[in-house]
């Protein structure tokens, strides 16, 4: 929830899986959020980042490194 001046002033903002569209629920203690840094075409860090957050399941069936690499690409691809 939004107020007059336009911050966030819930108490806690549920995160959604990335790979699974799921929302990621406060007891799932094996869930992870991975900042992936961008490059410039010097190959070096620009301050910038794509946040994935990924929840237990996932990581539990050994999709997540898979996971973070198609969503990668796909952005990539986008840009």
């Amino acid at each position: 929830m939004k107020n007059d001046e336009g911050e966030v002033v819930d108490l806690y903002i549920p995160r959604k899986c990335a790979w699974t569209n799921k929302l990621i629920t406060a007891k799932d203690h094996a869930s992870v959020q991975i900042n992936v840094g961008h490059l410039d075409s010097e190959g070096l860090y620009n301050g910038a980042f794509t946040t994935y957050a990924f929840s237990g399941a996932v990581r539990q069936r050994g999709e997540g490194d898979s996971a973070l690499d198609l969503l990668w690409r796909k952005k990539q691809a986008d840009a």
